[in-house]
């Protein structure tokens, strides 16, 4: 069975990449040139359609704007220097049973 985690991970890296590139038409850099307001602003909107999906019940809907919050959710990760893994290790620690 494939550690689907990595997907999370190998999506922060190219985001990392992007940001240290800073290359011409790529997203993510146009993020990081806008600043952590520009940041921050997408995760608002993009948990506000992860809810109007759900309300709205449609599961394919749902998972498009889960996928896009946590993308956008990684590029903060990115501008602070947070690894996914330290938000596991947090996770963990909440959870130990």
């Amino acid at each position: 069975m494939i550690d689907k985690s990595i997907i999370l991970k190998d999506v922060y890296n190219i985001i990392l990449q992007r940001r240290n590139e800073m290359a011409e038409g790529s997203y993510v850099a146009s993020l990081f040139q806008k600043g952590l307001d520009r940041m921050l602003k997408k995760v608002s909107e993009e948990a506000g359609e992860v809810i109007i999906a759900s309300k709205n019940n449609v599961d394919k809907e749902i998972i498009h704007e889960v996928a896009d919050l946590w993308f956008h959710t990684l590029v903060v990760l990115g501008y602070h220097n947070i690894s996914p893994d330290e938000i596991y290790d947090e996770l963990k620690k909440r959870f130990k049973s």
